[in-house]
């Protein structure tokens, strides 16, 4: 089993380093396009005093940029560096070529910081990707000596300038050299791309001015998404109410009214109602606690958060590594909205992911409570294209809370999610377990 588990964790790693390579052997690609934006950005910008071609080739080259931003954003993303979008809201009348739209675009300072960014970034992304390239393609290279020697015979001397060789002896001596040398480059390359990702965050993400007015805009978004959430769980409850506990209620009613009827004149039809109407309020009480079990699970109440996730993971149909380092309890409102978030993510993992196994991870540091739940499975989420996700971001956004998600194709996938909040009382529970 030991053995099986290091080869698998040993596949992740080489496939994350592989991913690696082809993200900055393609970075590297685009790289060249930042050069051309350039010169077209210019271009347009030249021409602005020219009437009417200044109002519509700016938008129009500044949306281009755009596009070729929002895309290293997205790389960057998946290399682990989160950077969010700085732009201000487009104007409701803003129509193509008009001065509207072309004052919203030459005002905005991330216009520019995103012009600042495509020449240095081509660089530096240029450089890191061949480098990531370079180094693992090398080692493979001086894999392929010796069986090249082998068969082409011994008046072959390699490849010359790139990987000389002179003899058979030294030909040998090339297959460690190039393991380690893969190996190194399959380790450096996801390092790398972390490097060109932090650089772009220097120019692309907001600054500490757009930062809040995003962060305002994001709680107006919040308080709105709260307030409809609320709404309908309202709604959800009256209606399981009215459908459900109270209609078993009103028929309860009934049968004992008509026992009371039936007592004196025949006695045993009214022990048979009053044995109905037992089995109907238990089945009442029943639905009652369901209902207040998805309102508020007891095992939370009970056993706080870890104990909770913990009976959650036991339950699922896949083994779930958990381990908490939670030094106390959040406040009864932050512990549900982590749970229900929690839940949710292995819910979505155990319906889409083709997971084998997963993990949670809980801790708390710096008054933020982090939750991680990662999978093994295929990879290839996207918050954007489902509505599970999407309910994950509105329900900790009402605690000012975020969640970055990471999910190249072929996994794994890291959903990392953090409450800023504070703990309040001592932690009862061991620090860790494995289910």
């Amino acid at each position: 089993m030991r053995v099986a588990a290091w080869g698998e964790r040993a596949g992740q790693w080489a496939g994350r380093g592989v991913r690696s390579v082809l993200s900055g052997m393609a970075v590297a690609g685009l790289a060249v396009t930042n050069l051309l934006l350039f010169v077209v950005a210019v271009v347009a910008l030249a021409l602005t005093p020219v009437p009417f071609l200044g109002l519509a080739l700016v938008p129009w080259t500044m949306t281009l940029v755009r596009m070729r931003c929002d895309l290293e954003r997205r790389c960057a993303s998946r290399a682990g560096v989160l950077v969010s979008r700085p732009y201000h809201p487009a104007p409701e009348r803003a129509v193509a070529g008009g001065w509207q739209r072309f004052r919203w675009t030459v005002t905005d300072p991330a216009t520019w910081r995103d012009l600042a960014w495509l020449v240095p970034g081509a660089i530096v992304g240029l450089a890191l990707g061949l480098i990531a390239l370079a180094i693992p393609l090398y080692g493979l290279l001086g894999l392929t000596l010796t069986p090249l020697w082998i068969w082409l015979g011994t008046g072959w001397y390699g490849y010359g300038a790139i990987w000389s060789v002179a003899n058979f002896e030294e030909g040998l001596l090339c297959l460690p050299q190039g393991f380690v040398i893969l190996v190194g480059g399959l380790w450096l390359a996801p390092w790398l791309r972390r490097v060109d990702a932090m650089f772009a965050k220097l120019f692309l993400a907001p600054t500490k001015a757009a930062g809040l007015r995003l962060r305002v805009v994001q709680l107006s978004a919040s308080r709105a998404d709260t307030v409809d959430a609320q709404a309908a769980e309202l709604r959800r409850i009256e209606r399981d109410l009215h459908d459900g506990v109270q209609a078993r209620l009103v028929s309860l009613g009934m049968m004992i009214g008509l026992a009371d009827a039936l007592i004196d004149r025949n006695p045993a039809g009214a022990h048979q109602l009053l044995a109905e109407a037992r089995e109907s309020s238990g089945a009442a009480l029943v639905e009652l606690r369901h209902l207040v079990r998805g309102i508020h699970p007891p095992v939370l109440a009970e056993r706080g958060l870890g104990g909770a996730v913990r009976a959650l993971a036991i339950s699922l149909p896949l083994p779930i590594t958990v381990e908490i380092d939670l030094p106390g309890r959040p406040d009864t409102p932050v512990e549900s909205a982590a749970y229900f978030a929690v839940a949710e993510t292995l819910a979505n993992m155990i319906r889409h992911s083709r997971a084998h196994s997963g993990s949670v991870a809980l801790r708390h540091a710096d008054g933020v409570l982090s939750m991680v739940v990662t999978d093994d499975g295929t990879g290839g989420a996207d918050s954007a294209a489902g509505t599970g996700l999407r309910g994950i971001e509105r329900r900790l956004a009402a605690f000012d809370g975020t969640m970055a998600l990471s999910s190249p194709p072929g996994g794994p996938t890291v959903v990392t999610m953090e409450l800023p909040c504070a703990l309040s009382s001592p932690r009862t529970m061991p620090s860790s377990v494995t289910d």
